[in-house]
């Protein structure tokens, strides 16, 4: 009987200590991946498998990935970048995460189990996006919705919270400190350039006054555009809008 019970006791604790630590690894990675570990000042070689502890720092090196499991959701880690691991604890069946990116682009794949929640939460240096169960790319001051929806705010709760859904995409504007309207930023992203070297993201057409396509070196280019500085005014602009 003094058996069984202490039997009973250690599988307690057990699925206990299970419960409160779901578990970080990386899952699979490519190029340079070096792990911090709390405390220490040195930075070792990362692989595949690797335990992931509270407060570890991950830092991806040019053309290197990682894939974590962060308990029940997937975190990929651009090239570049470099985030801690702050928090990872389940409790009364919540899933609790808490990640900050110091620099660099991650995925997050936010999908509980059935039954469960997932409060997950990325930081960076000037953004905070806090969500439960959704898929979405996060930099540091632009976001990406692709499933579901995140609440997206400045660092330090400095200004207003804005819910950023499926296809839509924010962004931090670093001059004011504020989150942009997500119908304010897809509005923004089809403008088209008023001069060549504008930055633009969509397919347009530049057509010259002679329907000649406007191709060579000395024009100026965008993604998706090759506009010649001092384009004359009467050349038409036909604009794709970016398919969502």
């Amino acid at each position: 009987m003094k058996r069984l019970t202490v039997l009973m006791v250690i599988l307690l604790c057990t699925a206990f200590t299970f419960a409160q630590s779901p578990g970080a690894q990386i899952r699979e990675m490519t190029g340079t991946v070096e792990l911090k570990a709390p405390g220490s000042a040195d930075w070792i070689p990362a692989k595949a498998g690797d335990r992931i502890e509270k407060a570890t720092v991950i830092s991806t090196s040019f053309k290197s990935m990682a894939t974590l499991d962060l308990g029940s959701s997937i975190l990929t880690v651009r090239p570049l970048t470099r985030l801690t691991l702050n928090e990872l604890i389940n409790q009364d069946g919540t899933e609790t995460i808490n990640v900050a990116m110091a620099t660099g682009r991650i995925r997050a794949d936010v999908k509980p189990p059935a039954g469960s929640r997932a409060d997950f939460t990325i930081n960076t240096p000037v953004a905070t996006a806090s969500v439960r169960g959704t898929v979405f790319d996060i930099d540091r001051a632009n976001i990406r919705v692709v499933e579901g929806m995140v609440l997206y705010a400045p660092a330090a709760g400095k200004g207003k919270i804005v819910r950023v859904g499926a296809g839509q995409k924010s962004q931090i504007d670093e001059d004011t400190g504020n989150v942009q309207n997500p119908l304010k930023s897809a509005e923004t992203e089809r403008r088209i350039p008023a001069l060549a070297g504008q930055s633009f993201t969509g397919d347009i057409d530049v057509i010259k006054p002679d329907e000649s396509p406007g191709v060579g070196p000395e024009w100026g280019m965008f993604p998706g555009v090759l506009v010649k500085p001092n384009t004359p005014i009467d050349t038409t602009i036909k604009v794709r809008p970016i398919s969502e």
